[in-house]
């Protein structure tokens, strides 16, 4: 079966950290893109971060940057969001998703995980 499972959610006090995992079964990760989205209560799903295939291209948004990275373990076939200096306005629930064709868009994804829930709060 074909899988992506996010981990690493949980609740955090603002300035803190997390770093989420996505996790894949069934298919590789390396060669394709793995994008990062997030959708906050009451508001539309927004893309986040991106790796594209192999190590070479990371994007991220605006308000996340400088904040967040992402990288890859190939060995454990993962993709990581880490999250730094966190704001509530971080609060959302975090999904990943992977291209097939390794291009860090932020449309026509081919695999979605259920998504994890980051809630920044004091």
């Amino acid at each position: 079966q074909l899988q992506l499972v996010e981990s690493g959610g949980g609740l955090v006090q603002p300035g803190g950290s997390l770093r989420l995992s996505c996790a894949a079964s069934g298919f590789t990760l390396n060669n394709r893109a793995i994008v990062w989205f997030r959708q906050a209560p009451g508001k539309e799903r927004e893309g986040v971060s991106c790796i594209g295939k192999g190590d070479g291209f990371t994007t991220f948004r605006n308000s996340v940057r400088g904040r967040f990275t992402i990288s890859r373990d190939n060995a454990k076939n993962t993709v990581y969001l880490q999250m730094n200096s966190l704001k509530a306005e971080d609060t959302a629930v975090y999904y990943c998703a992977a291209r097939d064709d390794g291009m860090c868009y932020y449309f026509g994804m081919n695999y979605w995980g259920e998504g994890t829930l980051v809630t920044v709060s004091s």
